[in-house]
């Protein structure tokens, strides 16, 4: 073939990268060099996908001069949209595969400890590979040395849940040999997505004085003891609205929406209960009205975490160690019961861990917030 093709990420092959200019005959004129390849896999829950966003940074402190490409679920793909440090955002599925197995890269980066993600992470062409992989029997396995302390923390319980004090962001920096500085989860909103977010506060009363707390009341069907009874929220909405000077927000998703409308049902009004079926990006512009969210471990948390919202979190079953808040909230969780954290779908304890959390705790920490914190950020902040 004669053609030269420009290494360039603006070239496609099939039209001009700007109208009437001919890349190929009049050379580039935009040059953005390629420069190292990465493919990052990660399928796992969505709240998984925002934590991985902490890796862009150092992806880019490493390799200045890249283009990442991103592969995920098709229901997580909106969550890496208007992100300043992805090239390319491919849903999981027979195309994006098909793509790939043309395509070469420099690195594969694969977050995940399953079969699919480890099967595509050693199916694609690449120079190296980090993370995880399988093995000629399809067991899992790390693919490279520094892989292997996230490995460990799989199979160790003791490890994960005695020893360990590693944040999910240290480890996984780690895992892809990457210098941990603490990176933020990275998240934007579109301009027609903040105008939303100003026409729905005109809608529902929200000012820019108003001091707004968000309950995050639910979570994923996979782990739903992940989450507080309506009771207890009903009980810290109560004192809330009895100080006369809080504004209530009930987020959620598809599945809360039948325990947000019985949240709401019992306050006549006085709480703002928010539309939970309109997408994940709705759903984040939603959280954004809120200065405090309030929450258990879920996708919800990792996207307040993601908004720069105060976080006042809640554990019981997973491990409250891996999650950073970056100095924007507090994590609450069961000291002295033996038990937290498990991973358990069910519990044999009868929630002990959810009947712990410290109701009063919250409200004196969301409280603090509001007379300490946030009136000493800047006018611009959240």
């Amino acid at each position: 073939m004669n053609v030269q093709i420009p290494k360039c990420k603006r070239f496609t092959g099939y039209k001009p990268c700007f109208p009437g200019h001919n890349c190929i005959q009049e050379g580039c004129k935009d040059f953005i060099p390629i420069g190292v390849k990465i493919l990052l896999i990660n399928l796992d829950a969505m709240g998984d996908i925002l934590m991985t966003t902490a890796q862009l940074n150092g992806i880019k402190r490493k390799f200045p001069e890249s283009t990442i490409y991103w592969v995920t679920l098709k229901s997580t793909v909106p969550l890496l949209f208007n992100n300043p440090y992805i090239d390319k955002v491919m849903p999981y599925d027979f195309e994006t595969i098909s793509v790939l197995s043309q395509l070469e890269f420099d690195y594969v980066m694969n977050v995940d400890k399953s079969l699919r993600s480890g099967a595509l992470a050693q199916s694609v062409k690449a120079k190296h590979r980090l993370g995880f992989g399988l093995n000629g029997d399809g067991k899992i396995i790390p693919l490279n040395q520094s892989a292997e302390y996230n490995y460990k923390l799989g199979m160790d319980d003791h490890l994960k849940f005695r020893v360990n004090r590693k944040t999910g962001q240290e480890y996984l920096a780690e895992t892809f040999e990457l210098d941990y500085k603490m990176d933020d989860y990275v998240f934007n909103f579109y301009d027609e997505e903040l105008k939303f977010i100003r026409d729905y506060k005109d809608i529902v009363g929200i000012r820019q004085s108003d001091k707004v707390i968000g309950f995050n009341t639910g979570c994923s069907l996979l782990y739903p003891n992940k989450k507080m009874t309506v009771e207890q929220h009903t009980t810290l909405i109560e004192r809330f609205l009895s100080l006369g000077e809080y504004k209530i927000v009930l987020l959620g998703g598809p599945e809360d929406e039948a325990r947000n409308e019985e949240i709401s049902s019992r306050f006549s009004g006085e709480v703002i209960n928010t539309p939970v079926k309109m997408g994940v990006r709705r759903g984040a512009c939603f959280e954004s009205l809120a200065d405090v969210i309030i929450t258990g471990d879920s996708f919800g948390m990792h996207l307040a975490i993601a908004l720069k919202k105060y976080v006042i979190a809640w554990f019981g079953l997973s491990c409250w160690t891996e999650i950073e808040l970056y100095g924007r909230g507090i994590k609450l969780f069961p000291e002295g019961l033996e038990c937290a954290p498990c991973w358990k779908k069910d519990c044999p304890y009868d929630l002990e861990c959810r009947s712990m959390v410290d109701l009063e705790r919250i409200v004196k920490e969301t409280l603090n917030y509001f007379e300490n914190i946030k009136s000493k950020e800047p006018a611009s902040g959240r």
